[in-house]
């Protein structure tokens, strides 16, 4: 408990309030002639958007090193899911790890898109990773996402994480459990990556109920209990075999890991 106060508490609020105000900053030079991409604390290029919190996060490392380190270090053969992969910190990660067969980026929003392949790119891992321009969600077809100004990683298709400033809504393709399953047909062992702003549990649920479901061996996933409820995400895993679970952060916002056993052990 000292540990993660530590760790997510003061050290994760002391880089954000160093890195924030240097972010405005460099915006605040239009003098200077910035670079198109540079190397983040992750090791990973990224394309330079000071005026995305989302970006100042990844540069920074903000988000700390517990999924990084776990994708780094599998040995084990796997293909890496990344749904809402924003502008592709992790899925860049995993496919850099030979052990990763593929990585498969799930991104709705345009503009972001475009962002995560171009990272891709800058990182020599293009071929490796499959950015599709899709959201997933409980019916395929279309659906409104709202995308706040200045923060990309908060886009939500959430009713409830609606943003309260300034924000755009765009129109974005979505697939649900069926069509989730062909694109995840295969026999590799999936590490799912879920980060949406409220709507994991919509997610999850999809993802349990595709054909691809069996070969989940783990599902890393945000919870803000401002929007979502940890225990119903929770069951809706133990029903489908997941035993082993990991609180990643503290306070109202953090991560968790659920495992199958096999995984686990």
């Amino acid at each position: 408990m000292i540990a993660d106060f530590w760790r997510y508490r003061v050290l994760k609020t002391g880089r954000k309030a160093v890195w924030l105000p240097y972010a405005r900053l460099r915006m605040a030079l239009p003098w200077r002639r910035e670079p198109r991409s540079g190397r983040t604390a992750y090791g990973v290029h990224m394309v330079q958007r000071w005026h995305d919190r989302t970006f100042v996060y990844c540069h920074a490392g903000i988000y700390g090193r517990f999924l990084a380190d776990a994708l780094t270090h599998r040995r084990e053969p796997f293909v890496f899911v990344d749904i809402g992969a924003n502008q592709g910190l992790y899925s860049a990660i995993a496919a850099r790890n030979p052990a990763c067969s593929e990585a498969v980026a799930f991104e709705p929003v345009e503009t972001t898109y475009a962002i995560l392949k171009e990272n891709m790119a800058l990182n020599g891992v293009a071929d490796r990773v499959r950015a599709l321009k899709l959201g997933i969600s409980d019916q395929a077809g279309s659906a409104s996402i709202h995308v706040p100004a200045g923060h990309s990683g908060m886009a939500s298709l959430a009713v409830e994480a609606k943003p309260t400033g300034s924000f755009e809504t765009e129109v974005i393709q979505t697939v649900a459990a069926a069509g989730l399953g062909q694109l995840l047909a295969g026999e590799v062992p999936l590490i799912v990556k879920i980060d949406v702003e409220g709507h994991e549990a919509t997610v999850i649920r999809e993802l349990l109920a595709s054909s691809a479901s069996a070969r989940v061996e783990a599902v890393f996933y945000e919870i803000d209990t401002r929007w979502s409820v940890a225990e119903v995400i929770a069951e809706m895993l133990r029903e489908a075999g997941f035993t082993h679970f990991r609180k990643v952060g503290f306070g109202h916002h953090f991560d968790m890991l659920a495992q199958r056993p096999a995984a686990a052990g």
